[in-house]
């Protein structure tokens, strides 16, 4: 009747003479159990014994049981009425099996279904920790508690409960004195132990029950955290290092989940450092072409509050350069279609002053793109085509002086020394030697780097720039054409006209103000000069000559914003003019 250890079941093959006594086997393993308690609670067992028509039927053979025969286990615990608890860690299995062997209440009242659903009534779903914990558990059971249910209900309890939360969170920090109390979702970090399948599918649920979008990018960042190492830890983004190899197909499926689940691109909630560290990933796993350009839109669209070290990104091609300059060519390109969109989308002239908006984005991106290309000037894998390709890529007006184009263009020569004279011009040809500061034209008239017919002309240049000076003229400093025809335009070209000579207008009035600042600073310097009584006799122009690198973009960080712990790195780094 019983085993010998006093027990209805037991986890070996035996045949029993006994009546009454019959052998399930569950998933290759048997179980010797009496025969009616079980036809009396479950519906599934009662079928199959009925449709074999033999009372002294002694073998059953169950296949694909939930949770396995742990879990038939004490389903038949259950039906012995033997105790055993009822836990967050074992309810989702006990739910599936007794749907799977149909415990229901028409064999008997309070069978096992009814007990697991009340369980997970009054004791899982009002808690959101415990609710999280038993869809964790759901993975093991699929595709059975997809079909039960089970998991659809933890799904919606999780984002009800959080949302509740929120409310709460929301009605304390009313009660207490502004800015005392730092609300921090604790569900955030329990949301990581769930696979990205569920993860996802709680994360859209939040939205659709309204919860906060900053609580949302919380737990998606701290969910790439948990699940893809490195994110969050610049270091390990150091191009001499190497890269590992492509991720699993797993780590890939994240990235593009976690991209997929992103709030609305204009939010400008997502931090920057999260979007490039998810880039990198990206790039790194081989994720999806649609998922990488999808990141590259977002970082575009605030391309002006980028960091130098953020646009470093490691190439993972082995003979390439050692930056990806294709993804931040990308990058550009879809900040200057923004730049256009939002143009052609005003039909006034009132926002294209001096100070508008994209005009401000555009000079910004401009001075960071002209300090990449310095940062990745020196790299000797660096192609020709692949530097002037990315410098061609900035149009002219987005740059109100070139001394970081000539820079970085500098640093190129120096670093490149065997390119031929054609090469050079090719490249030098992208300086304009009117839009030169003074210090950049100092150093151009002494650098040997240089075309003859670029140092020529900034020599012409600085001497009309002189005159100038000399005569008291602010008039004519605009760029010499070679004359245009004055054809008759359609009212489309008139207005595309129209709107660059009002652009050009913007960029003198910009140059007139750093030629202003140039002035004033000789003006500085020669009074000091007056005044100074080493008697060592220094010109001006040999004061200049021996300050580049200490002015302007020729020293120091070029980004004003950056980051105070990377100075020193970043120093570390340049390659200034010599």
């Amino acid at each position: 009747m019983v085993s010998s250890q006093h027990s209805p079941f037991i986890t070996r093959t035996i045949f029993s003479d006994v009546a009454g006594d019959i052998t399930i086997a569950v998933n290759g393993e048997s179980f010797l159990l009496h025969k009616f308690p079980l036809v009396s609670l479950s519906g599934k067992i009662r079928k199959m014994v009925a449709d074999a028509k033999d009372p002294n039927l002694s073998e059953l053979n169950l296949t694909h049981v939930p949770g396995g025969p742990e879990t038939f286990e004490l389903a038949a615990k259950f039906c012995y009425g033997m105790n055993f608890e009822i836990t967050t860690t074992n309810v989702a299995r006990l739910h599936c099996v007794a749907e799977y062997l149909e415990m229901t209440e028409d064999y008997r009242e309070e069978n096992l279904i009814a007990r697991t659903e009340t369980f997970l009534v009054e004791v899982v779903f009002p808690n959101l920790e415990k609710t999280v914990e038993v869809l964790s558990s759901c993975d093991d059971l699929l595709p059975i508690a997809e079909e039960v249910g089970i998991s659809d209900r933890c799904i919606d309890a999780i984002a009800r409960n959080a949302c509740q939360e929120q409310l709460v969170s929301g009605l304390s920090r009313l009660d207490c004195d502004s800015g005392s109390l730092e609300h921090k979702e604790w569900w955030v970090e329990d949301l990581s132990v769930l696979s990205i399948d569920f993860y996802g599918r709680v994360i859209m649920a939040m939205g659709h029950v309204g919860l906060h979008i900053d609580s949302i990018i919380a737990s998606l960042m701290h969910y790439a955290q948990v699940s893809l190492k490195g994110i969050g830890k610049p270091q390990i983004w150091n191009p001499a290092r190497a890269y590992p190899c492509k991720g699993e197909k797993g780590q890939k499926t994240i990235v593009e989940t976690l991209v997929s689940l992103l709030p609305p691109e204009k939010s400008s909630s997502v931090p920057l450092n999260f979007l490039f560290g998810m880039l990198r990933i990206a790039i790194m796993v081989d994720a999806a072409l649609a998922c990488r350009l999808e990141i590259e839109r977002r970082i575009a669209f605030r391309l002006e509050m980028v960091l130098l070290d953020d646009l470093l990104i490691p190439s993972v091609q082995t003979g390439d350069s050692l930056f990806d300059v294709d993804t931040v060519k990308r990058i550009l390109i879809h900040f200057l279609q923004r730049i256009d969109q939002e143009e052609n989308g005003d039909c006034g002239y009132e926002s294209e002053n001096i100070d508008s908006p994209s005009h401000g984005s555009l000079l910004k991106v401009g001075r960071l793109i002209d300090t990449y290309l310095a940062e990745i000037a020196p790299d000797p894998y660096l192609s020709l085509e692949r530097f002037i390709a990315m410098i061609s890529v900035l149009p002219d007006y987005a740059r109100v002086i070139d001394d970081g184009l000539y820079r970085a263009i500098d640093i190129y020569l120096k670093a490149h020394p065997m390119l031929s004279e054609h090469d050079c011009k090719k490249l030098c040809k992208f300086i304009d030697c009117q839009k030169l500061s003074q210090e950049a034209c100092n150093h151009a008239a002494q650098n040997d780097r240089l075309p003859v017919q670029m140092t020529v002309q900034v020599l012409y240049f600085e001497q009309l720039r002189l005159k100038n000076a000399l005569c008291g003229s602010c008039g004519d400093t605009q760029k010499m054409s070679s004359g245009v025809t004055s054809a008759a335009m359609s009212p489309r070209d008139t207005y595309a006209s129209l709107r660059r000579e009002n652009r050009e207008l913007k960029l003198e009035i910009s140059r007139m103000r750093v030629r202003l600042s140039d002035l004033e600073k000789e003006q500085v310097f020669m009074k000091q000069g007056m005044i100074d009584k080493t008697g060592q006799g220094k010109t001006f122009l040999t004061s200049l000559s021996r300050g580049i690198g200490r002015f302007g973009i020729f020293g120091g960080p070029s980004h004003g914003k950056r980051r105070k712990s990377e100075g020193k790195t970043a120093r570390s780094r340049r390659y200034s003019v010599s």
